[in-house]
């Protein structure tokens, strides 16, 4: 997979242009600041994962009330310093708990309140992308900063009726298009383990109050990356599903044409445990299609790895640390599981990037177009004109993220090579058949999930294209903890991906990574992902 010398050329070129960026960017700060984190949770109630929340509440342990008054008061202690939760009901929350205290006190047993409310009492938060009602629903964008949903999500409905009590919104980048979660609406969410590092993005603001345990679930959604790189630079847990199987009504923007084949809505927990949980219940009906049932072993399953994408020339390569890290999860395998990890590469990995830019707008199976990023800034209205846009955000006069109208102009650029991009887009199915060949039914493939640590804010600006590792449209995938490293507070993480039936592969082996290499909220963490894909084609058509 060596590069080109031409390649090898412009990958230098891009990577200084980077540096002088970065470089320029700490010129024009302020000055150098120590690393800032937030207080460490003191009230045992935050360290409890929600399915043992659940349970200390029906047996009257604890009341509904105390759980939630112990969250709002850690949301008021933290959240100046980190700005995630941008809306917050409070009020209700509580009135909602003591609704819950009342029915534990009428109810004559535990069994039938576990199998009909499995989330009662339990605390959690929502993306502000996706409906709650009596919240905003702005996604970032000025010109819906009034807008205040009347409706729940579909998901959060089904939270809702599981017992689940929604604390408030958490913030995430303009229309979800980003990986830092900063808009003009709210502004910017900080890093609970460094306030000077991102939280990643599009559900940044979700996995920062999971990280700082101001909440205990979530609900995020993800087209390329935006659960699972707020899950790796926060180091706590979250999930792609397998499209189709997770509802994505009653979210802002949601997915049109090929779009909805990539736009995944799934759970972000702060314990590996509550994984499965979630997904049943945000799954409903459709959880069937994912034979969670099934029990795996481990020692049956083919590993593989691959240590980088081959030498992308848009992309970073890939810190030492986080490869040290990678090569800590092989070694973790090979002795705790006596398998042998078998190293592969995979050519069309480093035009990640590509491939997902030129699918993302493509054509569906029908002809229908993808719809303009510059249509959803102007939100109903006239199409936003990106280059004036640009004009405007030089001289300060823009409601929009410099991000944002980036993505417009390079949206732009895209459609003057359509047939470049249909070539990519072939590039990526033959990817797609490449990957369920080399996997099969039985197969795991460890892989980077991002080439760097948690960026410091502005970064990405500098690094764009950074967000590659996560472009790959596999599915589904699920952000595991894979060690912690104290001396330089950095997040290191890689990707475990595979094509299989395993389903239990979640529980079993995201709890054995989070006993063997960290626990929450004790760092900024290395992560891996697992990435179980429920290979079912042949119970429900075309998956993922």
């Amino acid at each position: 997979m060596a590069l080109s010398r031409a390649e090898r050329c412009v990958a230098r070129l891009l990577r200084l242009l980077s540096r002088a960026c970065l470089a320029l960017l700490a010129l024009v700060a302020r000055g150098p600041a120590p690393p800032r984190a937030v207080p460490p949770p003191g009230h045992p109630l935050l360290l409890l994962p929600a399915r043992r929340l659940a349970a200390r509440l029906r047996a009257r342990q604890v009341t509904c009330v105390e759980v939630v008054e112990a969250y709002v008061e850690r949301i008021r202690e933290v959240n100046p310093l980190i700005n995630a939760v941008v809306k917050d009901r409070f009020e209700e929350a509580l009135q909602e708990a003591r609704q819950v205290d009342q029915l534990l006190s009428e109810s004559p047993g535990n069994d039938c309140l576990e199998e009909k409310f499995p989330l009662l009492g339990v605390p959690i938060t929502v993306k502000e992308a996706f409906s709650l009602h009596g919240m905003p629903n702005t996604s970032g964008l000025v010109n819906r900063r009034n807008v205040v949903a009347t409706s729940d999500a579909t998901v959060v409905s089904r939270l809702k009726q599981a017992g689940a009590i929604p604390l408030g919104v958490t913030n995430c980048s303009e229309l979800c298009m980003w990986y830092e979660s900063s808009n003009r609406v709210y502004g910017r969410t900080n890093n609970p383990y460094d306030l000077q590092r991102i939280v990643g993005g599009s559900s940044g603001g979700e996995g920062c109050v999971l990280a700082a345990a101001c909440s205990v679930t979530g609900v995020g959604s993800d087209i390329g990356g935006s659960i699972r790189m707020p899950a790796f630079f926060n180091g706590i847990f979250g999930h792609k599903p397998t499209t189709g199987v997770v509802p994505n009504d009653g979210q802002f923007p949601n997915a049109q044409g090929v779009r909805t084949s990539f736009l995944c809505t799934g759970p972000m927990c702060r314990y590996a445990e509550d994984l499965e949980l979630m997904l049943r219940v945000m799954a409903g009906p459709s959880v069937d299609k994912l034979r969670l049932n099934e029990k795996v072993s481990l020692e049956k399953i083919r590993f593989l790895c691959m240590d980088h994408d081959g030498g992308s020339v848009f992309v970073w390569p890939v810190d030492k640390e986080i490869l040290q890290a990678q090569k800590k999860v092989v070694e973790h395998l090979e002795s705790e599981l006596g398998v042998q990890v078998q190293h592969v590469a995979i050519h069309k990995m480093k035009y990640s990037f590509q491939i997902w830019s030129a699918m993302m707008s493509s054509k569906d199976s029908d002809g229908q177009e993808a719809q303009l990023f510059t249509d959803l800034l102007g939100d109903h209205g006239k199409p936003v004109w990106p280059l004036w846009e640009l004009v405007k955000w030089l001289v300060g006069m823009s409601s929009h993220t410099l991000p944002a109208i980036a993505l417009g102009l390079t949206e732009k650029v895209m459609k003057l090579n359509p047939g470049g991009n249909a070539k990519l887009v072939s590039m990526g199915k033959s990817l797609q058949e490449e990957m369920e060949a080399l996997l099969g039914p039985d197969g795991v493939l460890l892989y980077p999930s991002h080439p760097t640590i948690a960026p410091k804010h502005n970064s990405p600006i500098c690094m764009p294209f950074n967000f590659a590792y996560t472009g790959e449209q596999l599915q589904p995938l699920c952000w595991v903890q894979a060690g912690l490293q104290h001396a330089s507070s950095l997040l290191q993480h890689s990707m475990l991906c595979c094509f299989t039936r395993c389903v239990s592969i979640p529980d079993s082996w995201c709890c054995s990574a989070e006993t063997c290499f960290a626990a929450p909220g004790q760092g900024l963490c290395s992560c891996f992902t697992v990435l179980w894909h429920l290979y079912l084609l042949s119970q429900w058509g075309r998956s993922g």
